[in-house]
């Protein structure tokens, strides 16, 4: 497997993994309006003007991504996905690693995700973000921001 930069041309596919990956959001949280299930592709090109897209490819096939930019000195990063059938192989690890690498001159990393996206939060405690604040959005959905940084 390789975790590389995408390119323009990857991003219907990578729209599509990310629509297919949070179905199971979408379920978690009874909203199937959710901002990556109704991303354009207009939108995610837009993004890709301005961030940091990554991809891990396997066979030829896009079987994850993330992306990531950085807002004074702290590397955003957001929408790891990876295609159901290769979950938990270490992908969404690698891609993890790569973009903290790619950012190793920021001194802090910041994501966010739902509060009963247990296995999401599994992963970025394994991987050593912490909780620093939450926001309610609604009676089903209270958003967990979570930091790491650098050395720790």
């Amino acid at each position: 497997m390789r975790i590389i930069q995408a390119v323009e041309t990857d991003l219907g596919e990578i729209l599509d993994l990310k629509h297919q990956s949070y179905q199971s959001e979408a379920e978690i949280y009874n909203d199937y309006a959710i901002q990556p299930l109704v991303q354009t592709l207009p939108e995610l090109i837009e993004e890709y003007s301005n961030q940091l897209i990554l991809k891990a490819v396997l066979d030829h096939r896009i079987v994850g991504s993330v992306r990531a930019y950085e807002v004074n000195g702290t590397c955003m990063v957001g929408k790891l996905i990876v295609h159901e059938d290769y979950q938990n192989k270490g992908i969404g690890t690698k891609l993890m690693n790569v973009v903290e690498e790619s950012f190793s001159h920021c001194r802090r990393f910041e994501l966010f995700t739902g509060h009963k996206s247990e296995r999401n939060l599994y992963l970025y405690n394994k991987l050593g973000y912490r909780t620093f604040k939450s926001l309610v959005v609604d009676e089903n959905l209270t958003l967990i921001y979570l930091e790491k940084y650098k050395g720790g």
